[in-house]
Formats: structure tokens, sequence, C-alpha cells
């Protein structure tokens, strides 16, 4: 199975910028009625803009002309009064489109959270946490601003400029081309900027990812490193990545920057030419000098615009390639899904069957893990897998909870396929306890309720008591109310399995599974718990993975597991007495 490992770049899909837009866009629909509120308010500030240089021309070349005192402060009155709606309508508009803006956000983030927990193990498997909270996190904030102004600045900023563009062709239409001469070269440059910059972000993005993916491992395993005393060489390890993630970033900047460089350089060639055509072709005569004070607000309302629009501009080339993440992820098709027609699995006895199942990996379907393995187990049978490391043991366990399908054959609980019923009702009647313990965040009744939500405090103490948790959990500062985390050092490894325990013994499931775990219990521990375990094991079918051979003597049957078959099968004592792969295992771990 390939993993994407933290110093190595994501791959990507190659998808249209124009589709990502209007994919992104697409959101903002869902709130029409906030839209139309925010275009009002944009009509009211538009208009306002657009008349302005209009009343500038008419105090020059008619009351300042003409000494109207009068008609001048009128007019300077009435601008006074359109200027504070000016303020009051630009302000509602960003906070309404702040808000909706941040609700597309929150829409897009839970969309993402929701269509992540429905992926397989086979994607978390195959590439770092830290890479996945990058996209849910990072990649999503960044979208933030690209949609508030596509509202809030792209449509007024275009409106502007169309709007003063019409004014200046009817007041003056040689006037305004000699203004527009440097638009077509801006243009063709911004284009061809844009094509070296989206590439230089979107690797900007995947060293983002690598950097996030590298910090939460080493936090994950501070323990390990502090204790090999190995601090020195992950800081050298994280210099690397920072600064490839700098570099990444100075990069796509560098290229970026020209486009406010460039509209500067077109900004200016355009007043020049506006002015020396104005003055040496047309002739000064010929044009008020109202006229001219308008079109030089209006050459400046043209290219501000026009200079907010590039800034806009610059942002999508910088953002897209979040979008494109974050749209990647929604893409990624589930792999374990419930099949059309398939129907809820009643409450089961735990009859397991195993019907020549072949496994593969998908992105590996050559390397057979598991081959035309069949085996029935009767409901209230335990069945220990043994065997050496990589021998499928965890993926028959796995398969059994349809965390991943089979490539051939089918499994069978009570006589129901198990692609044929939904994964809730399936996997809501299986418990499964690993090495790896688990503890959220939380209390200690919260850990162990959440393997029952519903659950009574006589049900959670009766749990606790049945794999000898209540105790310990008793002598804690606040009892079943003590604050705990994942990484909870008040609590040993021990303990911290006995609550796992608890969590899956208040669950009640009909179909056990124990992967390795008791594994890290020490042996005063482990005499604790066995108790607990066969108490679990009644009237439950047991799936049981262990290295140590003494934990799993009394299961009903053994399984040895090599070669992508079930070598051999039988009690403890049948096995021994076959003297075969079970009994050189036993004896020379017991040697």
């Amino acid at each position: 199975m390939s993993v994407n490992s933290i110093r190595e770049d994501e791959v990507m899909r190659d998808v249209p910028k124009l589709q990502t837009l209007a994919r992104l866009y697409r959101y903002l629909l869902r709130y029409k009625k906030s839209l139309a509120m925010v275009g009002g308010l944009l009509a009211v500030t538009l208009a306002i803009t657009l008349i302005t240089p209009l009343m500038i021309e008419r105090a020059v070349d008619t009351y300042v002309a003409s000494s109207d005192v009068a008609g001048l402060l009128r007019l300077a009155a009435l601008a006074l009064l359109l200027f504070v709606i000016f303020m009051l309508a630009t302000r509602a508009r960003m906070i309404l489109m702040a808000s909706v803006s941040n609700d597309v956000l929150l829409t897009i983030r839970s969309q993402l959270y929701s269509h992540i927990q429905t992926l397989s193990f086979h994607f978390f498997d195959s590439r770092p946490t830290g890479k996945i909270l990058a996209r849910v996190v990072g990649d999503v904030n960044s979208l933030k601003e690209v949609l508030s102004d596509s509202v809030t600045k792209l449509i007024p900023d275009l409106l502007t400029v169309i709007g003063v563009a019409c004014i200046m062709l009817a007041k003056n239409w040689r006037l305004a081309l000699a203004a527009f001469l440097t638009l077509p070269f801006l243009c063709l440059f911004m284009f061809l900027i844009q094509i070296s910059a989206h590439k230089r972000w979107q690797i900007h993005r995947k060293k983002n990812s690598n950097l996030n993916a590298f910090i939460h491992e080493n936090f994950s395993g501070i323990r390990i490193i502090q204790s090999f005393a190995a601090e020195p060489e992950r800081e050298s390890d994280f210099d690397v990545c920072s600064r490839e993630h700098r570099d990444s970033f100075i990069s796509a900047v560098r290229v970026a920057d020209l486009f406010s460089a460039l509209v500067e350089i077109t900004w200016g060639a355009g007043s020049f030419l506006l002015y020396f055509i104005g003055i040496r072709v047309i002739g000064a005569d010929r044009i008020g000098v109202g006229t001219f004070l308008a079109f030089s607000t209006y050459l400046g309302m043209f290219w501000s615009p026009i200079r907010n629009l590039s800034s806009f501009y610059n942002k999508i080339v910088t953002n897209i390639s979040a979008a494109e993440r974050i749209f990647d992820i929604l893409d990624t098709p589930a792999e374990i899904v419930d099949l059309e027609g398939c129907g809820e699995l009643p409450q089961i006895q735990g009859e397991v069957r195993f019907e020549n199942v072949s496994f593969a990996y998908a992105d590996e379907p050559e390397k057979m893990v598991l081959e035309n393995v069949s085996f029935s187990v009767k409901p209230g049978e335990t069945i220990a897998l043994v065997g050496p490391t990589g021998a499928g043991k965890t993926t028959i366990v796995n398969l059994v909870g349809r965390f991943y399908d089979v490539t051939g054959g089918r499994i069978c609980i009570d006589g129901y396929d198990t692609r044929r019923v939904t994964l809730r009702s399936l996997r809501s009647q299986m418990g499964v306890m690993t090495q790896d313990t688990f503890l959220f965040t939380g209390t200690v009744r919260e850990n162990i309720c959440y393997g029952k939500s519903g659950a009574t405090e006589e049900e959670m103490i009766a749990a606790a008591k049945a794999v000898n948790a209540h105790d310990f959990i008793m002598e804690m500062e606040n009892g079943y109310d003590t604050e705990i985390s994942e990484r909870s050092s008040q609590l040993s490894i021990g303990q911290r399995q006995l609550l796992a325990f608890a969590r899956t013994m208040l669950s009640d499931p009909r179909i056990l599974i124990l992967d390795e775990a008791t594994s890290s219990i020490d042996t005063h521990t482990e005499l604790l718990v066995q108790a607990g375990i066969e108490t679990m094991l009644k009237n439950r079918t047991a799936f049981i993975i262990a290295h140590r051979l003494s934990t799993i003597r009394n299961a009903d049957r053994i399984f040895y597991v090599d070669g992508k078959h079930i070598l051999e099968a039988g009690s403890h004592t049948e096995l021994m007495a076959k003297r075969g792969a079970y009994y050189q295992l036993y004896e020379s771990q017991f040697d």
C-alpha cells in the first residue's frame, strides 16, 4: 500500500480553474435573499460614486463660474447627505456579506468533515493526519476573502468600471479612448503572469501541507523524541521543511507582486495619454475646465477599481489552489458505502462465515493479502488468530466489520451478506478493541458512555466494574467526572486500556474484536482484566488477535494464519497435538 510521506508533495488531479471557481460560487447561491440585499446596497453606493464627478463638474462650470454661492451650498449639502448614505450602505453591505461568507465556510468545512468520516481506512493509512488537517482548517480559511470580495468588491468594481467607461465615452469619446489605450496590454500581461503564479501557489500549498504534517507527527510522538534525545535531529528536519515552506511562499509572492506593479505602470501611462492627447491633439481650448476635472476624476475612478480587480484576481490565483485541494478531497469517492437497495441488519446472534474470501488493497491489486479463505464461526464462539506479523490477521477482523471490502468471495453474518446491509446497522452490533487505546478529551464518564450515549449511571458503573476499572476510577480526584485527555499523564497505559474495555463493554456488542488489546497491560493489570474479558466474551462471538499465546489458550478455536491462508485450525490442545506451525510458535515463545 503506497503512502504519502510528510516530506513528499501530494499529487492532485488537474481541474480547470474556471470549473473550480464556478463550483465555489455555487455555494453563494444558497443565500439568494442576503445577496439580493447586498445587491441593493451596491446599487445605492455605485449610483453615488458615479454622480460625484458630475456634481464636481456642475459646481465648477455652473455655480463657481456664475458666482452662485447659494447653489454651491445646496450642492455641498446634497453631497454631504450622499456621503453619509454611502458610508452607512457600505458598512451594512460589508457586515451582511461577511455573515454570508462565514456561513459558506461553515458549510464547506462541515461537508468536508462529514465526507472525510465516510472514507475508508485506506484513505487515512495512505497519508499523514497533518495533511488532512491542513485542508480542513487552513485551506478552508483561505477562501474567506475570495468569497466575501466576490460580492463586496468584484461586482461593484466591475460595475464601476463599466459605468465610468460609458460616461467617459458619452462625454468625450476621444479622451476616453486615450485613457483606455493601455488596458489591452494590462489584460495580456496579467493573463501571462497568473499562469506562473498559480503553479507557484500550488507548490506553496503542498509545502504548507508538508509542514503541518511534520509538526502534527512530531508533537504526537514527542515522548519518543524526548526519550531518544532526538530533538536536534528533528529540529534539523523542521528547519528543512520550514525553509521549503518559506522559499515556496517567496517564489509565489515575487510573481504575484507583479500584478500591482503592472497596474500602476499602465495607470500612469493611461493618465499621460489622456493629458497628452487632450492638450496636444484635441486642444486644451476645446475642452472645458470642469470637463477636464471630471475626466481626471473619472480616470481615477476607472483605474482604481481596475487596481482592485487586479488585486482580487491575484487573490483568486493565490487561493484557488486551496479550493482545488478541498474539492479534491470532496471528490475522493468513499470506497465503503451503503449499496443501493441494502437493508438494516436485524439483531444478530453472531454467526460469521467467510466464503472463499480474497483481499488486496486497491492500489496494489496484484498483491493478494488473503486468498480463498473460508471458515465458519458459530454464535458465541471465541476465535483466536495467531501467526507471523503481516500474515493477514488484522485484515480478517477488519473485513468482518467491513472496514474494507473483499476483493473476491463474500462474508455473511447470520446469513446476511455484509455488503447488503447498512454500515451503521452492522458496526453498531460490533465492538473493537485495539492496542492503540484512544481516549477523547473530556471526563471519564464521557469516554465510557461514548459506547452508548444514552446509558444510565448504573449501566456505566456496571460496565466499569465488569472490567475491574471502577476501583481506580473512584480513587481519582473527581471519580467519573475527572477530566482526561488523549495523552493524559494521570493514567497509566493499563488504566487507559481498562477504560477502553469499559467503553466497549457498555456498548454490549454481539461480535467482539480484540486486536492485541492486552499487549500493553502489565502482568498484574492483565490478571485484573482477564476476568473482565471473560465476562465480555460470554454469549458473544469474539475474534482475538494476540502474540502473547498464554492469553488465548482457552479460545474455542485457534486459527494459524500465514501465506494468505489459514494453515491450521483447532483448539489449543488439538493444535499442540498436531505438532505443526502453531506448536512450533508456542514452543519457541515459551522457550
